[in-house]
Order: C-alpha cells, then sequence, then structure tokens
C-alpha cells in the first residue's frame, strides 16, 4: 500500500523520515511517496486534505482535528523550543503596538503563541520564515517571530529577542510547547493508521540509535546551514516526545485546544484529536 507522505526539509524532520522512506525499517508492507515543503505549505496541503500522512503546526492542526488525527510519534514538542520575536531597534515587547510584525504563516504554531501573547493591534506581515530576518534588518518590519534554525542564527546578524514565545507558554501551563505533530487522514483508517504510527517510531528510533555524522538525505536538504547548526537544530526539536508523545505530550496539546477554544479561534474541542497508540 502507497501513501502520500509530506513533510519539512529541516533537519528534525529529515533526521526522522530518513529511515522511513528509504526502508531502513520495518513499514508492515506501506510505501511512502512523499515530498517536502515549508511547514505552511504543508499545512496548506492539509486543508485540502491530499496528504495522507503530514507533518502540521499545531495551530494548523486545530483546525483540522477530526479529519486528521494526531499520531504518537514523530512530533515536535518541547521545553525551551518555542518561537521567538526579535528585533533590530525595540527594546521591549511591549513596543509592538501598531508595529509590522513578520510571521512565518498564518497558520503556524508561532503566529498562534505570538496571537495569544500580543493583547494589542500589530500589522502582522506573512513572510517565509528564512526571509524574517533579512526583512527586519532592512527595515521592511519592525519586528520578527522566528522558528527553526533562526533562533541559533540571529544574535549573529545584530538582531535581539524580546520574548521567548515557549517561555510564555511554559508560564501558563507547566508543560511544553506543541509546536508541529504528524496526523493522518482518517481516511486510514485505524489499521492502517497504527501501522504507519509504529513504522514512524522505528524511524525515529533508528535515527537515535544511528547518531553520528549528519546523512546526505538531512545535508541536501539542509543547504543553507553548517554541520553544527544542523546538528543544534536536531538537538533541539528531537527528544523523548519525538518518539512518542505520551501523557505529558498529550496533556500540552490538549492545553493548546483548550486555549484555543477560550480565545475563540476554534469553536469546540472535536470528539477525537489522537489516533489510537498501538505499539
Amino acid at each position: 500500500m502507497k501513501l502520500t507522505l509530506g513533510f519539512s526539509p529541516c533537519p528534525n524532520d529529515t533526521y526522522i523520515f530518513d529511515a522511513l522512506v528509504h526502508q531502513k525499517v520495518d513499514t508492515e508492507g506501506l510505501e511512502f511517496d512523499f515530498f517536502l515543503a515549508d511547514v505552511e505549505k504543508l499545512n496548506g496541503e492539509a486543508f485540502s486534505e491530499k496528504p495522507d500522512i503530514t507533518k502540521l503546526s499545531f495551530h494548523a492542526f486545530l483546525h483540522l482535528a477530526g479529519r486528521y488525527l494526531l499520531l504518537d510519534s514523530g512530533a515536535a514538542l518541547g521545553f525551551g523550543a518555542g518561537p521567538l520575536v526579535i528585533s533590530k531597534h525595540l527594546k521591549h515587547f511591549n513596543e509592538l503596538a501598531g508595529k509590522t510584525v513578520a510571521i512565518p504563516g498564518v497558520y503556524t504554531t508561532a503566529n498562534l503563541l505570538f496571537s495569544l501573547a500580543m493583547k494589542q493591534e500589530v500589522q502582522k506581515k506573512e513572510l517565509l520564515f528564512s526571509d524574517i530576518e533579512d526583512a527586519i534588518l532592512s527595515g521592511e518590519v519592525d519586528a520578527g517571530v522566528i522558528i527553526h534554525e533562526s533562533r541559533f542564527t540571529y544574535q549573529l546578524k545584530g538582531l535581539h529577542k524580546l520574548i521567548d514565545l515557549g517561555e510564555y507558554w511554559e508560564q501558563r501551563t507547566g508543560s511544553p510547547v506543541p509546536l508541529g505533530g504528524i496526523a493522518a487522514h482518517n481516511r486510514l483508517g485505524q489499521d492502517v493508521i497504527a501501522k504507519v504510527n509504529r513504522s514512524i517510531r522505528r524511524s525515529v528510533e533508528f535515527a537515535n540509535a544511528n547518531k553520528g555524522e549528519l546523512n546526505e538525505f538531512i545535508r541536501c536538504h539542509a543547504r543553507e546551514m553548517d554541520d553544527a547548526v544542523m546538528q543544534k537544530h536536531i538537538d533541539l526539536y528531537v527528544n523523548e516526545f519525538s518518539v512518542s508523545l505520551g501523557s505529558q505530550g498529550k496533556q500540552a496539546v490538549e492545553q493548546m485546544f483548550e486555549f484555543a477554544v477560550a480565545a475563540g479561534i476554534i469553536p469546540k474541542i472535536p470528539g477525537r484529536i489522537f489516533a489510537t497508540d498501538a505499539h
């Protein structure tokens, strides 16, 4: 059985999915027709319900839960791993009122967390995540919400942090911040979804058991990064929650749904969020 699979070219995703898509682990008869795209592009594809399995920002998943079910493996959650709001000239987060702020996509979790934290009106400008630092430096925007490897490079460009949105989340919930997860369309059925989840877990565990030099699959999709930045990226976003959400990870996801309902982002929590966990 061949399934469509979308994930990002970021090192944490290529690290997680390398063994799966290259048949280095048992996939229980499943094959994957995979494609790589920026996470906001993946979010958009999921709204069309085209991919069978896809990486999703948790903000997008808020709107798609029920149609897509969250798998237990492959997710990006963590402490100290949240998006940052940065600027060149502004010094404090409360100075952003009325200013122009770059976001890496409407349905990114970064935009959701920024919207929860920022109580005043700002002008948002949607940019590709990798273009946000330069937009700040050029004066195109006053500040930006950065994700991925930008958190390792912004200080080198003379930019500074106004707020850590991960810390904002952690202080209010005591939970790891849910950034992105792997979701399977419910049309696949319970048995196939269970096979997919087990296969992804094997792929994560294979990668963790074979840590060493970064392989070509990771390198060829992260051309702008040196090895040190790629390794920092993997170390930050791949952790125990990537192997299994566990009770703490699931609680964090449920809290994000509760925040979204309270903020009027979604009308209610859907009846089913998680795929059946089968090992």
